[in-house]
């Protein structure tokens, strides 16, 4: 088997999303998947990945992400570990067509049957359009840009129903759900300061969830990295009264040091973090104990191989992982597989205004959710592909690189 086509296909109306295809030449096609900067992961995908990989085994996995991720110094989450992890992704899928396995068998046999799910309380048009710099950080949040019975968004953020929301996930079996209602006020002083007044606002539907349901609702505080660490313990410290699930990137990830002193002043975990790419950067907040859950993105941070050695090193150190996914249905999938596969996975991100609302526009098969639990997609490799319909659409670009 090799690899004779690689192509990238962007649609308009998902202008974040970036999905890779890599044909070989006994028919299968590999499906990945990254997100944003897609322009410019596309063109790592061309101008580098495309001559080295194109008349090569897609198989030889650990040998192609030796290779590419050997080929940069880059280490953060820049277009080139974007563009390796769609690629990455797409030769797992691969791998698992050509022997008829789904993916977590190929990773080394399914530790479980399915993974509890947590319910990400954003709306159908989130994130799928980047902020522009200088806009507020609500402006890419879509709120109200599609009407439907699952805009959690505008449910808790907007119509301040958070307990009427828990009550909904709860009846679908959901016990876990993620709000982040202090960022509106970040940017006002660029997260250098919150007032008592605006912790009591952003407490408020923390409150009301408490009081609708109790503790039957585990809640995840989302801070999005947009606080020093000044400004997070006064709201870490005002939040002791709801015990969160845990705290979700509550400073930027370029201060391990200040990270470990947040954890060392909260029984609350420290979950990072999706803006991470490469074992490395993990590697020095386990070794700090800056982080207390993992979290990680297939589509970010170097591809299904990359994922999986972070899992067994987040093991080492006993903490588990909680794979992240706010983004598409492939890297969806993705974590779903991952979860199967890796012994310390904790609970899977879901978004169920994404996998109820346009995830089925785009795939023609997702991870399977019942009663607060998640599955992979039946069938070989991720078990999901682009629907003909979505490819066929004129809102559809592909930029194509071919064996000579």
């Amino acid at each position: 088997m090799k690899v004779t086509r690689i192509e990238t296909i962007q649609h308009a109306d998902f202008a974040n999303l970036l999905w890779v295809q890599v044909h070989t030449d006994d028919g299968l096609v590999g499906l990945g998947e990254t997100y944003r900067g897609v322009a410019s992961a596309a063109a790592y995908v061309h101008e580098m990945v495309a001559p080295y990989l194109l008349g090569k085994d897609p198989r030889a996995i650990e040998r192609h992400h030796s290779t590419l991720s050997g080929s940069t110094t880059h280490r953060s989450m820049g277009a080139e570990v974007r563009g390796l992890s769609a690629i990455d992704i797409a030769l797992w899928d691969l791998f698992g067509q050509s022997v008829g396995l789904p993916v977590h068998q190929c990773m080394g046999g399914p530790v479980r049957d399915r993974i509890r799910i947590y319910n990400t309380c954003a709306g159908y048009h989130y994130g799928r359009r980047a902020g522009v710099p200088g806009q507020s950080f609500a402006a890419s949040w879509g709120m109200g840009a599609q009407q439907g019975p699952y805009e959690d968004l505008v449910k808790w953020q907007e119509q301040e129903r958070a307990g009427e929301l828990a009550r909904e996930l709860l009846d679908m079996g959901i016990t876990a759900m993620k709000i982040w209602p202090f960022d509106q006020f970040a940017d006002e002083t660029g997260g250098q300061h919150i007032t008592p007044s605006q912790i009591e606002k952003g407490l408020k539907p923390f409150r009301q969830i408490r009081d609708a349901v109790g503790m039957r609702m585990e809640i995840a505080v989302e801070l999005h990295s947009r606080w020093n660490l000044q400004a997070v313990l006064r709201i870490v410290e005002a939040l002791d009264e709801v015990r969160p699930m845990w705290y979700e990137d509550p400073i930027r990830m370029d201060a391990p040091a200040a990270l470990a002193e947040l954890a060392a002043k909260t029984r609350v975990p420290i979950t990072a973090s999706e803006t991470l790419a490469g074992r490395h950067a993990f590697r020095e907040l386990l070794e700090r104990r800056a982080v207390g859950i993992v979290m990680l993105d297939p589509g970010w941070v170097g591809g299904l191989t990359e994922a999986k050695a972070i899992a067994s090193l987040a093991a080492a150190y006993h903490r588990p992982v909680a794979p992240h996914d706010c983004t598409g249905p492939v890297v969806y999938a993705a974590g779903c597989h991952l979860c199967l596969a890796a012994p310390n996975a904790m609970i899977q991100e879901g978004v169920r205004a994404y996998y109820h609302g346009w995830y089925p526009e785009a795939v023609t098969a997702l991870p399977i959710v019942e009663n607060g639990y998640v599955r992979p997609p039946e069938g070989p490799g991720l078990g999901t592909r682009l629907r003909d319909d979505f490819l066929a659409s004129p809102r559809v670009t592909r930029q194509v690189s071919e064996l000579s």
